[in-house]
């Protein structure tokens, strides 16, 4: 599986990376904004993607939207500090399969995974 992680922030690009070391996952590129994201995803054709919904030049949601035409079927998984219900349904809506909320726990982000990839839990 490759994977594609988008924040705007490096230190939770690194966290991210850091995490899921001991996971069966490669990681194909980052980006650190939606306009780079699509480019990527493009570029690359991950398998899944990690976004982020605060970012600048290209929020989210926006990202979310545009990944969707692009490739319906990766698996996106939000990882934000926006912890409000609407936001996680909308992206929900627009297509990712998992939210997370920031700070995320080498735990929750492999639980994250096992279930975007349906795997029996680790």
């Amino acid at each position: 599986m490759k994977l594609l992680i988008v924040d705007d922030s490096s230190m939770m690009r690194m966290t991210i990376e850091e995490h899921l070391k001991n996971y069966d996952i490669e990681i194909v590129g980052t980006a650190s904004n939606g306009k780079e994201a699509i480019e990527q995803v493009t570029a690359k054709k991950p398998d899944a993607v990690t976004l982020d919904i605060t970012m600048p030049e290209m929020d989210g949601l926006e990202c979310l939207e545009e990944i969707m035409k692009i490739s319906p079927d990766l698996k996106v998984m939000v990882i934000t500090a926006l912890s409000d219900k609407l936001t996680g349904l909308k992206a929900l809506k627009k297509g990712a399969r998992e939210y997370l909320y920031k700070p995320v726990t080498p735990d929750e982000l492999m639980k994250g995974f096992d279930l975007l990839f349906n795997r029996p839990a680790s």
